[in-house]
């Protein structure tokens, strides 16, 4: 059926047609419509799962991980805080190779308090061994939602799956857009079939100790499971196109690559705003692409290395901070093409903490970029040039008072 509903709700219809038996959750702005509408499904007898109100993030993912052990198609969501409470329990879900699929609502990470958009919260989980993905539009969040169980739960995956979606500016957004039927999705992704399973009529104990004798066999499988997944994303794609008609997946998404001088790389739904900032450089003659890079975890490297060989330059685009070194995406890009591509690299900080960011701004960082005229890593918001001025201000006052 063809819908118009926000980002969130879509989501929970997504996760309704997958098939999702058990989903354990916490409410945190601005995911709580997800699991709101995953609840009233279950109520009115539209969807057949079971809903658990937990206590904290923490028990989410826990519950997560348990019901997922017990042979369950298991879901979740979160932003933020929610995340970071969750962290040990994400180590624990992907070191035990459970296949299951999270939205996590990207949003900033105080102090100060801030509920709108960057990606700090889910980079800053980047090692916990969780496939990440980000979406850039409301069909492609339904669409990734039902390809995240075919790529998790074949064996040769088994690692869990983080959908990310930009807060506000997807999740709270109405648009248009096409959830299929359960039956026709049943024919995509079959029911759910573990390797093995925890059964109370066979008890046993599962991820007790591992001694340095083989704990590192158990990283590398881990290692395995995400290289794997490369091969499996695109037979997902592949599948879900000839299923559908649709094809979102792949690794990255490219747009007007073929003649390009200079790309902008970017993820999510700046991705998406710099689509019309590269139709507006392309009529004003630049040569200029985009490479969106879908998948962070497990990381593009051959698709960079093909795509950006060749190129007179590239600007990658942060929505967050390394603190200490650069942004995230920018690392990653650049150790990618360390020893195969020499390619001129800038890096561009925007949207933090929810701040807008224009296609205008984004067409004139590349500018400046693109001839020269930027430094390795900008902060695209003038007002932080403004912030360090006024905080070197009080720290010398500051130091005034302490003096004798």
């Amino acid at each position: 059926m063809r819908v118009l509903e926000s980002g969130n709700h879509l989501i929970a219809l997504a996760a309704n047609v997958a098939g999702v038996e058990v989903v354990p959750a916490y409410p945190i702005t601005p995911q709580t419509q997800v699991i709101e509408m995953i609840a009233d499904l279950i109520a009115e007898g539209k969807m057949d799962a079971e809903y658990i109100p937990v206590e904290s993030e923490h028990s989410a993912c826990a519950a997560l991980v348990s019901a997922s052990l017990t042979g369950v198609r298991a879901f979740s969501a979160t932003s933020a805080h929610g995340l970071a409470y969750m962290h040990e329990m994400l180590h624990y879900a992907a070191g035990i190779r459970v296949p299951v699929v999270m939205v996590n609502v990207n949003r900033a990470l105080g102090p100060g308090w801030n509920i709108w958009c960057d990606h700090q919260d889910s980079i800053s989980q980047r090692d916990t061994g969780w496939l990440q993905v980000y979406v850039a539009s409301h069909q492609e969040a339904v669409d990734t939602v039902i390809q995240a169980y075919r790529i998790t739960e074949d064996h040769r995956v088994l690692m869990p799956l983080m959908l990310n979606m930009d807060a506000f500016v997807l999740s709270h957004t109405y648009m248009d857009a096409d959830v299929p039927g359960r039956e026709e999705v049943e024919a995509y992704l079959p029911p759910y079939r573990p390797l093995w399973k925890l059964d109370p009529r066979l008890p046993m104990t599962h991820g007790s100790v591992v001694y340095p004798v083989d704990f590192s066999e158990t990283r590398q499988s881990m290692q395995i499971g995400q290289d794997n997944a490369r091969q499996v994303v695109y037979e997902a794609a592949d599948e879900f196109m000839r299923a559908f008609g649709r094809r979102h997946g792949d690794m990255v998404d490219g747009y007007k690559l073929e003649d390009a001088e200079h790309l902008i790389v970017a993820m999510g739904s700046l991705a998406a705003e710099s689509r019309v900032a590269v139709d507006e450089m392309r009529a004003a003659g630049r040569a200029v692409g985009l490479l969106r890079v879908r998948f962070f975890r497990p990381f593009p490297i051959d698709e960079l290395r093909s795509l950006c060989s060749g190129r007179s330059g590239l600007m990658v685009i942060d929505r967050d901070f390394s603190y200490g070194m650069e942004g995230a995406l920018f690392s990653e890009v650049k150790a990618a093409l360390y020893g195969h591509a020499d390619v001129p690299s800038t890096n561009l900080i925007v949207g933090l903490g929810g701040r807008d960011v224009t296609y205008e701004q984004i067409r004139e960082a590349a500018d400046r970029a693109f001839r020269g005229e930027a430094d390795e890593v900008t902060w695209g918001d003038s007002h932080i040039t403004k912030a360090h001025e006024i905080t070197r201000e009080m720290l010398a006052e500051f130091d005034k008072l302490l003096s004798p």
